[in-house]
């Protein structure tokens, strides 16, 4: 079925910020845009606003993040920079600090010449869309004025404890030294769990090996990390280690390998991590949150323990917004972005860290607590056009799209949508039979490529 998510046309903001090709789409110029009309609503809730900014380690970051902090400034932003510091860990510090936004330069998963802009609001979560409209109205307004109460520009400062700070928000919801004698490489995607991700595992207990993890942005996500998580499985049969933890770029992903090299994704960590509070007298209501994107085999398998999985659209926010609505202790993506009911913030390190808590504590292998999540199959295809809503007016499209749904009705199910962060149609096709699965999602991809390169011509 075709995605119905909420859009506007015009929207400069994705599913997760403002995101584009640095130095062409994504420029100091609109970074300065971005902050201006950011800094234009900040004031309406606080006479002095303070903002925390962060950024992965993409070259592009510091300019992007100078453009911001400047103009932040110029209209009477405190802005305290945090430097490198994944993405959950900024939303932490606003939280812990009651500061009054956040702002974080990065692509998350997307490649070195790509960059992001994510604006975050009070309680360390994404701007309500209401709010993230009225910015971009201001953007395309192009409005210069500053507020009017401001007189001076406000300071700008690094925040050098903010690494430090974060470590302890995340460590200090575990046991102290509860992966003592655990084994576990991990791969950082040269991105921003470089600098903190080895350190928490190490401050747990855990004996770390960790690649990818010299901070070279110009290499992020590249091969390595949560998108590419074979190198990882590698090293890990290789090194004799219990499991590995792969993070994407700004690391609110954690996709983790089994000693023997297989793949556990985010369906199978909320399994693990659903099972375990059930055990805990914790899960109530018994209920996860999910995405459309969440293969059958996990809904299959909480069912089995008598929870329930509520699917929402694609990202985050919608996840986080089902969570606040049911009450729901566990909710998260297949791309492994995992969200705790008690900050309702994702972090990559803090997904991980619980994982393998769970791992050390009941000493069983990370495969053994997967596995009842048979997976069933499910192909995913991503058209790359710039043109990507053009499949949403074209009749043969929707026919296709249609047919299929017809020939897989109660074995299996067929999703098409318009990436929210990058220039994309994504094609994913669920059966219990693969060889149909396959053909599905090829016949509906040669539509969609048809209908998007007539549309660019």
């Amino acid at each position: 079925m075709p995605d119905a998510r909420a859009r506007r046309p015009d929207d400069l903001f994705g599913t997760d910020g403002v995101r584009g090709i640095a130095g062409v789409e994504l420029t100091p110029e609109l970074a300065t845009s971005v902050a201006r009309a950011f800094a234009s609503l900040l004031p309406e809730d606080t006479a002095s606003p303070t903002v925390l900014m962060a950024r992965d380690t993409r070259p592009s970051g510091p300019e992007l993040a100078e453009a911001m902090r400047d103009e932040l400034s110029r209209h009477g932003i405190t802005v305290l920079d945090c430097g490198v510091l994944p993405t959950g860990g900024l939303c932490l510090l606003v939280r812990e600090r009651g500061a009054d936004g956040g702002v974080i330069i990065s692509a998350s998963h997307n490649p070195p010449e790509s960059n992001g802009i994510k604006l975050i609001g009070r309680g360390g979560h994404k701007l309500p869309l209401d709010l993230q409209h009225r910015v971009e109205d201001l953007i395309r307004a192009q409005s210069e004025a500053s507020p009017a109460h401001v007189a001076t520009p406000a300071p700008f400062d690094d925040y050098p404890e903010a690494s430090e700070d974060y470590l302890s928000i995340i460590l200090d919801g575990l046991p102290p030294r509860c992966l003592d004698g655990l084994r576990v490489v991990l791969d950082c995607a040269h991105g921003s769990a470089s600098r903190t991700a080895p350190v928490a595992f190490e401050r747990a207990g855990a004996n770390v090996s960790a690649i990818n993890c010299d901070g070279d942005g110009a290499r992020i996500n590249v091969n390595c990390g949560s998108t590419h998580p074979g190198a990882l499985a590698r090293a890990v049969v290789m090194q004799g280690a219990d499991l590995g933890v792969a993070f994407d770029g700004d690391a609110d992903r954690a996709v983790l390998v089994s000693g023997a090299g297989e793949i556990v994704d985010g369906d199978a960590s909320k399994y693990i991590l659903a099972m375990d509070l059930r055990r805990k007298g914790l899960l109530k209501p018994p209920l996860v949150i999910g995405t459309v994107m969440n293969n059958f085999g996990l809904e299959r398998a909480l069912a089995d323990a008598g929870i329930g999985l509520e699917r929402t659209p694609v990202g985050d926010r919608h996840v986080v917004e089902r969570m606040r609505e049911t009450g729901a202790r566990l909710g998260g993506e297949q791309s492994g972005h995992v969200i705790f009911q008690e900050t309702l913030i994702g972090d990559g390190t803090y997904t991980a860290l619980r994982i393998c808590e769970v791992v050390t504590r009941t000493r069983r292998t990370l495969a053994e607590l997967a596995q009842p999540v048979g997976k069933i199959p499910q192909h995913l295809v991503n058209i790359r056009t710039e043109k990507r809503e053009r499949w949403r007016e074209c009749q043969e499209v929707l026919d296709e799209i249609a047919r299929w749904e017809h020939r897989l009705e109660g074995h299996g199910r067929i999703l098409v949508r318009s990436s929210g962060t990058e220039p994309l149609v994504r094609v994913m096709v669920e059966a219990e039979d693969d060889e149909i699965a396959r053909e599905a999602v090829h016949a509906v991809a040669v539509a969609i490529r048809v209908a998007c390169a007539g549309a660019e011509a």
